[in-house]
């Protein structure tokens, strides 16, 4: 009985050993994509990915909460010269895969704040 018991615990233990790596690896992920939002993309898209040119124009959009998958294609493209834009092909291509796929994953995470204006009209000041 006790052999079953040792034996139960470790099963189980190996069990939840992915999702602990996956978990470790998401949070290393979002450091490093936070790290390259911070020293290269934030003087255009900001941290945050709201851009701090004013945003949504077709020089310098809001990133935040688009697709992952999306902000990769886009920034694969970019590398490839597949789409031009002065500044984003040059650092494009100083983006390893890695960095793309951490920087990805960091603004596809930022979520939008959405607020219901009946709201903000019916609360006192």
């Amino acid at each position: 009985m006790k052999k079953l018991i040792i034996l139960a615990i470790f099963s189980l233990s190996l069990l939840s050993t992915p999702q602990l790596a996956a978990e470790v690896n998401l949070t290393e992920t979002l450091k490093a994509g936070k790290e390259i939002a911070q020293n290269i993309c934030s003087g255009c898209h900001g941290v945050s990915g709201k851009a701090e040119s004013g945003g949504n124009s077709g020089a310098v959009p809001n990133i935040y909460a688009q697709e992952r998958d999306y902000l990769k294609i886009k920034l694969k493209n970019y590398k490839s010269a597949k789409l031009q834009h002065p500044q984003m092909t040059m650092i494009a291509q100083m983006l390893s895969n890695e960095d793309i796929e951490n920087v990805s994953e960091w603004y596809s995470r930022i979520k939008v704040k959405v607020f219901d204006p009946e709201i903000e009209l019916s609360e006192p000041n």
